[in-house]
């Protein structure tokens, strides 16, 4: 592997600039520049110099081929936190050979050298763009290796069924014990309920990822857009007594307890004769139908029947003005009932996600489906065959882990990496 480094903290003025080194001669090179590196995973506080100038007092350190994040020689520099620093120092290293780290080539140098597979990346990726506490943890199951310790014990049944149909098609003349072949049957009946299982949880584990978006709807004047002021606590949204004031969606992405949520203002539901004010209006139903909630918003708790759904929310508007006996009242002005609709939300939704699985991307989730259509049916079938189909899925829980055909993924998974990770 050639010398790759990068910046590993974000760029611009702080506390440190981490500049990590990757690759061929790593240690060497950053001793041109430190002197004596200290023992593995040691670190040292040394002056560095290039060109016999002092640049910057630094923490070094250093992790031997096989023992680093990427598997090669990796050499990291801890300077203080200036631009100049980090730039200058960037400099000395292009003029010794190395090159500037492409996005994600740290990262797929571990997927490379075998220190990570692809759901473990996959995972780290989520970790590294997780808003929420939600994210967080589900993204952090999957970079740790969870998701790869499940595939294996998988893969294993599928192992120990192929291994009995084996037996049974190169001894068929032999005396082979009858329990051989349910032995197999209750391999992949553990292994498909496993697989189903984890199937089943991938619509809730994905809205953790992507997160969920509530869609807040109703008549012109209803208050939408005040009640996503307050939410914002600023003001994103027109606010005007002119009916038809929202043409377009507008987004805010929200961290409700943990739990991603993008609130969307749409425009006021009526019939219209602007040709503008219609394509917000059928935007604001497009909108509305694909979210995973609405917040059906009046002043007389009216709901739009063709966008219901049981578990929406029905609340009545303007609270500070009109009372009301509704359940849930709002004033996007004194902020009454603003907790309490929150409250409701983020019960319905941390059910949808209570059973949420570890597969979170749609390669996963059709690796997985891949996988079970293979033993599928498998009753009354060739020896031979049944063998076929335990091989065929099999292979498609390696490429989940990556392990084979994984070069039409790495591009798409690496461009959505940070330079220096």
């Amino acid at each position: 592997m050639d010398l790759i480094f990068a910046e590993a903290t974000p760029p611009g003025r702080g506390g440190v600039s981490v500049i990590r080194l990757s690759g061929t001669n790593a240690r060497l090179t950053a001793e041109r520049l430190v002197g004596q590196m200290p023992d593995a995973r040691h670190a040292y506080f040394r002056t560095l110099r290039h060109d016999d100038e002092p640049i910057d007092q630094v923490l070094a350190m250093w992790f031997p081929e096989g023992q680093s994040f990427t598997g090669d020689e990796v050499a990291e520099l801890h300077l203080h936190g200036a631009p100049v620093i980090s730039r200058r120092v960037g400099s000395a290293l292009l003029s010794m050979g190395a090159r500037p780290a492409e996005a994600g080539e740290f990262t797929r140098r571990a997927f490379l050298n075998g220190r990570m597979d692809l759901a473990e990346i996959e995972g780290l990726g989520d970790l590294l763009a997780a808003e929420t506490e939600a994210q967080r943890k589900l993204a952090l199951r999957t970079a740790s290796g969870e998701l790869a310790q499940k595939a294996l014990e998988w893969r294993q049944l599928l192992i120990e069924a192929g291994a009995l149909v084996e037996v049974s098609v190169d001894f068929a003349d032999e005396d082979v014990p009858d329990e051989v072949p349910n032995r197999v049957f209750e391999a992949i009946a553990e292994l498909r309920e496993a697989l189903q299982r984890e199937l089943a949880g991938f619509s809730s584990a994905e809205r953790i990822r992507m997160g969920f978006e509530v869609a807040i709807i109703g008549p012109p004047n209803a208050g939408k857009s005040s009640l996503l002021n307050r939410l914002a606590q600023r003001d994103v949204a027109i606010v005007s007594d002119r009916e038809g004031t929202t043409r377009d969606v507008i987004e805010l992405k929200f961290d409700l307890n943990g739990l991603p949520v993008t609130f969307l203002d749409t425009a006021g539901l009526r019939e219209s004769d602007d040709a503008v004010e219609r394509i917000g209006i059928d935007r604001a139903l497009n909108r509305a139908k694909s979210a995973d909630l609405r917040i059906h918003l009046s002043r007389d708790g009216d709901i739009v029947q063709e966008l219901w759904h049981p578990d929406d929310v029905i609340a009545v508007s303007h609270a500070d003005i009109y009372e009301s006996d509704a359940d849930l009242t709002l004033s996007a002005v004194t902020g009454h009932g603003i907790d309490k609709m929150l409250g409701i939300i983020g019960e319905i939704l941390r059910n949808r996600v209570s059973s949420a699985g570890l597969i979170s991307h749609e390669r996963q989730r059709l690796e997985i489906i891949t996988a079970l259509d293979a033993v599928e049916g498998l009753g009354g079938l060739p020896a031979e065959l049944i063998a076929e189909k335990i091989r065929v899925s099999a292979a498609s829980l390696d490429r989940l882990l990556g392990r084979i055909g994984a070069d039409d993924y790495l591009d798409v998974i690496f461009s959505s990496f940070c330079i220096g990770k």
